[in-house]
This record gives C-alpha cells, sequence and structure tokens, in this order.
C-alpha cells in the first residue's frame, strides 16, 4: 500500500486545488472580480490577508494568488511587498496638452478631491525661488503642502510655492477642498494658464511612505513646475509626488518640419 501524504494545516484544500488545476483559480478569479465590481473592496482599499482571503474563499494560497496575478495583469489589484495586495485606483493625468488642476482632474473624472493641509504659512523666499520668480530675495511667498486624497485613498503630496502681491489672504484661506487655481482667481484675480513642467521617477523616502501608505522604496512619480499666469508673471513653483500606481502623464508629441 502506498504511503499516506501527511495532512496539511489548512486541511487539504491545497491538495485538492492542485488536481483540480486551474479550474480552481477560475472560479476564485470571478469572485474576486465580481467582489469588486460590486464595490465590496473599494480603489485604493487593502484586501484582506491572503491566508484570511484564502479562508473566506474556501481556497488554498496558491490557488488565489493565481487568481490575484491573473487581476494584477488586468490592473485591478496590484501587490505592495510586506503590505500585501490593494485595489488600484483610477489613476488621473491630464489630457495631453492640456493644464488642469489637481481638482480639475478629479472632477473631469468623476470623482471627488479632498486635501489634509500639512503646511500652509508666508515665509520669505529663498535665493533660488527668487530667481525662479523674477522677484528681490526674501520676498513674502506663501507655502503651502497637502497631502491630497481620491475618496479614501491618499493619491500625491502637493507643495506649492505662491507669488502674489498681497500674499496675506491666502495663507490664511481654507485650501482642504478647494482648488489652488480657483482661489488664485478668486482672491486676486490671477488666472493660471501656462506651466512649464517635467516629471522624473523617484524612491519613496519613510516620509512619503507614511503619508502616501506604500511601501519605503516604492516607486513615485515627481512632476516639477513653474505656473504662470495669462501676463506670463511667473506664480507658482510646485512640485508634487504622485504614488507610481496613481497617475499617468501624456504629452502631444511632433516633430520639427523642415
Amino acid at each position: 500500500m502506498a504511503p499516506r501524504a501527511p495532512a496539511r494545516a489548512d486541511g487539504g484544500s491545497e491538495a485538492r486545488d492542485l488536481t483540480r488545476g486551474r479550474p480552481a483559480a477560475e472560479a476564485v478569479y470571478r469572485q474576486l472580480l465580481g467582489d469588486l465590481n460590486r464595490g465590496v473592496y473599494g480603489p485604493g482599499s487593502r484586501l484582506p490577508a491572503e491566508r484570511e482571503l484564502a479562508n473566506r474563499l474556501e481556497t488554498s494560497r496558491s490557488t488565489l494568488r493565481l487568481a490575484l496575478n491573473r487581476l494584477a495583469r488586468e490592473e485591478r489589484v496590484a501587490s505592495t511587498g510586506q503590505r500585501g495586495w490593494h485595489v488600484s485606483g483610477e489613476r488621473i493625468g491630464e489630457p495631453p496638452s492640456i493644464l488642469q488642476s489637481f481638482t480639475e482632474m478629479a472632477t473631469a473624472r468623476g470623482l471627488t478631491a479632498h486635501s489634509r493641509i500639512l503646511l500652509q504659512e508666508m515665509r520669505p523666499c529663498s535665493y533660488d525661488e527668487s530667481l525662479r520668480l523674477g522677484v528681490a530675495p526674501a520676498t513674502p511667498v506663501v507655502e503651502i503642502r497637502r497631502l491630497r486624497f481620491l475618496g479614501p485613498s491618499p493619491v500625491c503630496v502637493d507643495r506649492s510655492v505662491v507669488h502674489l502681491t498681497e500674499p496675506g489672504a491666502l495663507a490664511e484661506l481654507d485650501l482642504v477642498d478647494r482648488s489652488l487655481y480657483a482661489a488664485l482667481a478668486d482672491l486676486a484675480g490671477v488666472e493660471i494658464t501656462r506651466s512649464s513642467y517635467a516629471v522624473e521617477a523617484r524612491a519613496a523616502d519613510e516620509e512619503l511612505a507614511g503619508q502616501l501608505g506604500i511601501d519605503l522604496g516604492s516607486p513615485v512619480l515627481v512632476g516639477t513646475e513653474t505656473a504662470y499666469d495669462d501676463r506670463g508673471r511667473p506664480i507658482i513653483l510646485g512640485e508634487v509626488k504622485y504614488r507610481g500606481d496613481a497617475y499617468r502623464f501624456k504629452a502631444d508629441l511632433f516633430r520639427p518640419v523642415s
């Protein structure tokens, strides 16, 4: 008589799933996909730990991973290393060649943007800032740092240094759920019409990883800009650090005509 295989701690579900092969993973995939489509797990939320999720679905972790990896290829979920799995959020980004604020990008996609204020103060500008803004060193500017959300999910940390003739009102304005572009138009009649913008990839440091709910060293996209008003004056020096899975930059590129 052949020796009996040792019993598994999970009651043999691993062995049963391996004998059933792909059909078991297909069933788990469809169940998870249905949960995602019904909003059981919302965009940006974390899925239960693999062991807990496997128990809920009455399957093995190896079969669960087959289903999760398929959902990952379809960009419905993503692995966050030691933090487990989370539901992919909708990526935001400006339409090609159109300048939009974070609030406008969210609204265009039927999403609600809100913020947590990390810093909002009036201070003298630095020497480097004075060169970029075309003002004298130590000219008063307003620095604003916000943790930006779409729904419950943190998407980016937004830092803006703003130069206005009378900056005091902006330093006191409630910007939790308000577009900075709209605030400048309402407060000072300043219309932002152009931005010189660059994007580069970096790794999240400990502070940024904690703010965005990602692992230390995870990829982030950092956008830096100088935004100008309709008279060509530099008004905003900006730096936005996006989660790598939450932002996509688009641009129209043209070849010169000879």
